[in-house]
């Protein structure tokens, strides 16, 4: 599901608990609507409030953790990529066919995840699918090391191939973990009783209508958000491209 359609879903279920508040409201008896059981249902909606509180700032807390995780592995990984090029570099000049191979696999993988147009499916998918990095540490372990500097540039190299692959895989899995949706179901109920208790006990007006919707409307932003930053690598919060992009300035140059 989409974090736009996530969205739209909350903010359906929460009109509906206002408008049926204010539907009911008007069916009522007046000794059910007195000083004291509004008190009793103000005090009984604020656990609810409350609730519905901690279970929001958990998955804002845990969608945050998952987009700056995933932004943090990926700048680790432009560093590695750069260190692997400076090392191969310095290697000689029978590198130079690997260090090619290096750069278009950069260039490839940014052309998934941040596209100039439209990809046939989502970036993780993509990346999950490339193998480049394979590719490089392939013609890596060809290399025949003749000095004792070459050998330990050729093992610095290999550890940098597999710690790359590592983190590639560590996004991978980090992206598909996801929140449970359990979790926005939960909140979406809850928010949609708590604002149907606010319509029962709210006086029929217009100037509260349009007050209880846009608060609707700012719980369903956050419900995008926190769908946004659990999926870095698509949707319109992603992580950003500038880490990749540096590196594959430095790739270019000769």
């Amino acid at each position: 599901m989409s974090s736009i359609a996530a969205s739209l879903i909350g903010f359906g279920s929460i009109s509906v608990g206002i408008l049926l508040g204010f539907f009911i409201n008007r069916l009522l008896p007046d000794h059910h609507l007195s000083s004291d059981s509004k008190d009793a249902i103000k005090m009984a909606w604020g656990i609810v409030a409350t609730m519905a509180a901690l279970v929001l700032s958990l998955l804002v807390a845990s969608a945050k953790n998952t987009f700056d995780t995933i932004n943090n592995e990926t700048t680790g990984i432009g560093a590695k990529i750069m260190v692997l090029d400076h090392d191969l570099a310095r290697y000689g000049p029978e590198t130079k066919a690997t260090r090619e191979e290096l750069r278009q696999v950069v260039a490839a993988r940014m052309q998934k995840i941040w596209p100039g147009d439209a990809t046939t499916g989502p970036a993780s998918a993509e990346l999950e699918q490339g193998n480049g990095m394979e590719g490089v540490e392939d013609q890596i372990s060809k290399l025949v090391p003749q000095t004792d500097d070459q050998r330990a540039l050729l093992a610095q190299a290999k550890q940098i191939c597999g710690d790359l692959l590592m983190a590639r895989w560590l996004i991978i899995e980090q992206s598909h973990a996801g929140l449970p949706n359990i979790l926005l179901v939960v909140l979406v109920l809850w928010l949609t009783l708590l604002f149907f208790g606010i319509g029962l006990l709210a006086p029929r007006n217009k100037t509260v209508l349009v007050a209880l919707f846009l608060c609707n409307l700012s719980f369903s932003t956050a419900i995008f958000l926190i769908d946004e930053m659990d999926r870095p690598l698509d949707g319109v919060m992603k992580i950003s491209s500038a880490p990749l992009s540096k590196v594959l300035e430095h790739l270019n140059q000769p």
